[in-house]
């Protein structure tokens, strides 16, 4: 697995086949030019022919030596991003009148901020600073195509070496969803999400969708999660009634942002999560003390009274505004069980997966914070004809959701966690709500 999003060729979204070959010879070949585009013109024709065969080469032997849904091996991924950047330090040479200093700093910076870790957005400027100091105290200018090509191949090469646990790895390409079965492959057909998310969903599945499934759990039932490190009959009966009966029951939040992550998440908040109607939590208190609406939208696909997507939607009850749409699904592997929760965004889906783990004193924990091969989070992209996945793993992004009993109520920790680092916990107070009869809406199939 690759170790950051900067690594990753252009994404390979057909089978072995010469128009893969002509892509890498084309890469190749532009690399080949802009190394040598100082150089006569026998120099540069020769440069480009060999780019271009060497690219195709080793595209042939990495396709070749590629199975199943398999990404690229790793030398491949840095050979090919070295091919790419440089056009670009050839630009910026021509563009600017950078050195080679200030080239190799610049090519360090974008590698590092797209290496999704801090840490990599020091580290980058400093190879290519020094990568640029050493190539310039060899004598002349050397070429900024050179600089750059050189910053990024050294930078991937000691990235891949020190930071070992991956923050961002790409999982597969036109993967099948039977290949997959931790992501939920439940995608936004539109740019705003929203709260009638699971009913526009239905008009497109088909089957029998309730608005506000008058007595739902976002589970049919905990023993679906039973396995070796679990066992849901030592969960306490409150905890198993808000887990498969969700709907019984209100919840107060009261956010804990940590200092550091504030001003990102305001941006955030503001330019992504409302226009997208997701993913839009309270940044305070007094946001949360407005009020939280909370539901479960249904759909049966097959008319056979069992309930095949769970959709749990909250959002302000002063507003309306969505808080989040979450599909929730349950599914086993190797004997154990998962749960998996999908975000639906605009053509493709965030997914956590979590193992669940028993707590004392009967509670329940579901974690991502798991050695468990399937735990974990992932955005996949869903081709719209196809239904074929093509799936990054996030592990530098953690959360942990604890439901327990404490003082005869029932309380929720939600935490978060980004390149280890927490920034977020959702506190919750779970109170029962009264009995006033149902509001089940049903709707036949379109």
């Amino acid at each position: 697995m690759i170790e950051d999003v900067t690594g990753t060729e252009p994404p390979d979204f057909a089978s072995p086949k010469a128009i893969d070959l002509v892509i890498a010879a084309l890469m190749g070949g532009v690399a080949g030019a802009a190394l040598a585009a100082r150089s006569n013109r026998v120099v540069a024709a020769l440069s480009t022919i060999g780019g271009a065969t060497l690219l195709a080469s080793a595209k042939a032997v990495a396709q070749k030596r590629r199975r199943g849904i398999e990404i690229q091996p790793l030398w491949y991924r840095i050979l090919s991003t070295g091919a790419l950047v440089a056009p670009l330090g050839w630009l910026a040479g021509k563009a600017t009148s950078a050195g080679p200093i200030q080239i190799g700093t610049a090519t360090g910076l974008l590698a590092g901020l797209l290496g999704v870790r801090p840490q990599k957005l020091v580290l980058g400027p400093l190879v290519g600073a020094a990568v640029g100091r050493a190539l310039a105290a060899r004598g002349g200018r050397p070429s900024p195509a050179a600089v750059a090509t050189v910053t990024l191949v050294i930078y991937r090469m000691l990235s891949a070496a020190v930071f070992r646990d991956a923050q961002v790895t790409l999982l597969a390409v036109r993967a099948k969803v039977a290949d997959l079965p931790f992501v939920v492959p439940l995608e936004a057909r539109s740019r705003y999400v929203g709260v009638d998310y699971v009913r526009s969903l239905a008009d497109v599945l088909g089957g029998t969708y309730v608005r506000d499934a008058g007595d739902a759990g976002i589970v049919a039932s905990l023993n679906n999660l039973a396995g070796p490190d679990f066992d849901p009959h030592a969960v306490a009966a409150q905890v198993r009634e808000f887990y498969e009966h969700t709907t019984r029951f209100a919840l107060d939040i009261v956010p804990e942002w940590r200092a550091w992550v504030r001003p990102g998440y305001l941006l955030y908040s503001s330019l992504v999560a409302k226009p997208l109607g997701q993913a839009n939590l309270p940044m305070n208190q007094r946001q949360a003390q407005r009020g939280v609406r909370s539901r479960i939208d249904t759909i049966d696909i097959d008319s056979d009274e069992i309930i095949d997507i769970r959709g749990w939607i909250r959002s302000f009850a002063a507003t309306g505004e969505p808080i989040y749409v979450g599909i929730y699904t349950t599914y086993r592997h190797d004997d154990r069980g998962y749960v998996s929760v999908g975000f639906p965004l605009p053509q493709s889906s965030f997914t956590a997966t979590l193992a669940p783990r028993a707590r004392a004193g009967g509670g329940l924990v579901l974690t991502s914070r798991s050695p468990l091969p399937h735990a974990g989070h992932y955005l996949t992209f869903i081709e719209p004809e196809s239904r074929e996945l093509t799936t990054l793993g996030v592990p530098g992004f953690k959360e942990e959701l604890d439901v327990y009993v404490a003082d005869g109520e029932l309380r929720a920790d939600h935490a978060f966690w980004l390149f280890g680092l927490p920034f977020l916990v959702l506190r919750y107070r779970i109170r029962r709500k009264p009995v006033t009869g149902q509001s089940t809406e049903a709707e036949p199939p379109a």
